[in-house]
């Protein structure tokens, strides 16, 4: 029997994850601007962050209910609609400029992080033990992602050193009194929170009533929602022009996904690695790489600027339509 009332929770639930993260988003970047950061610093970091807290509360609940297989798909699903649909959409509207220095450095950390998720999942095929991301690879993962924090401050104080700040009107970086902009980050904790309680409720609701797995609905529905609040920030960036905000957002979140989500996950329970998941990972592997030839054949080989042309963001979203519908098909 279908039960309407996790099922309409589900769905308001999204509301409670997207608004809780907006608001999150904007009072922490509030106070990440008085302390002078890059508008792509404050992307790739505080806003990269902030929208990657509902795969994280989605993934802690889901964890401690049990659902690993949740979080896999959550995770692996968002990694890839942010380089597919999110990056593959802005593009559309106006060609991205990414910059050589985020393809040189910040694009291969990305890429690092997913192959690391390669070869700590894969016990079975590296040493013939039991495949499975457990609490000694959670602090693996963390610990790669507090040297990625050490590497991104030690740009921030050089960037500081040389006084490159940027003034901007956003309304993700609008000004505000101090009090204002922690008052905004409890409620916005509290609101994806909530929402992401009803969210993983509702979805194991869906696979039972649909008969199918836990691990699709994480790998499409879930991880289209908790990939909206990168889409609106990147969208609000676009729009006030801020195209920097809305790369380092959605490079940041992939890296933030792997490292700070899934270490946090698999710290609170060990996730099972069912090695057909190989396919997800080769999908996120395809996607950075893809990116990373965009960029260098427009920006190295063309001579031109390194950045996303439209025709190359019809092809991303086309991609990404593809995957969607190889991962119902594969059920």
């Amino acid at each position: 029997m279908i039960d309407l009332i996790t099922l309409g929770l589900f769905c308001i639930g999204f509301i409670f994850l997207i608004k809780g993260a907006h608001i999150l988003v904007d009072g922490a970047s509030v106070l990440a601007k008085r302390y002078g950061v890059s508008t792509f610093m404050i992307g790739l970091t505080v806003v990269a962050f902030g929208t990657s807290i509902p795969e994280l509360t989605v993934n802690i609940i889901a964890g401690i209910q049990g659902n690993t297989d949740i979080i896999l798909g959550n995770i692996l699903g968002s990694n890839i609609a942010n380089i597919f649909l999110i990056l593959g959409i802005i593009s559309i509207f106006v060609p991205v400029f990414v910059g050589r220095k985020i393809t040189r450095k910040e694009l291969p950390i990305s890429l690092l992080a997913i192959l690391i998720l390669f070869f700590i999942a894969n016990d079975f095929l590296i040493s013939g033990g039991i495949s499975e991301i457990d609490r000694i690879d959670g602090l693996i993962l963390i610990g790669f992602f507090s040297i990625f924090i050490y590497y991104i401050f030690s740009i921030a104080r050089k960037g500081k050193k040389r006084k490159e700040i940027e003034e901007t009107a956003d309304v993700v970086l609008h000004r505000e009194k101090k009090i204002k902009s922690i008052i905004f980050i409890i409620v916005g904790l509290i609101g994806v929170s909530i929402g992401g309680n009803w969210i993983v409720d509702g979805a194991i609701e869906i696979a039972s009533i649909f008969g199918v797995s836990e691990t699709l609905i994480g790998l499409t529905i879930i991880s289209i929602g908790t990939s909206i609040p990168e889409l609106a920030t990147s969208l609000v960036a676009l729009r006030k022009k801020l195209i920097n905000l809305a790369v380092g957002n959605v490079i940041g979140s992939n890296i933030f996904n792997i490292f700070l989500v899934l270490g946090v996950s698999s710290l609170i329970t060990p996730i099972q690695f069912n090695l057909t998941r190989n396919f997800e990972i080769g999908i996120v592997i395809f996607s950075t790489l893809i990116l990373f030839i965009f960029l260098f054949l427009n920006g190295k080989i063309m001579g031109k600027k390194y950045e996303i042309k439209r025709w190359q963001g019809f092809v991303l979203l086309f991609l990404y339509i593809i995957f969607i519908l190889t991962s119902i098909f594969r059920g």
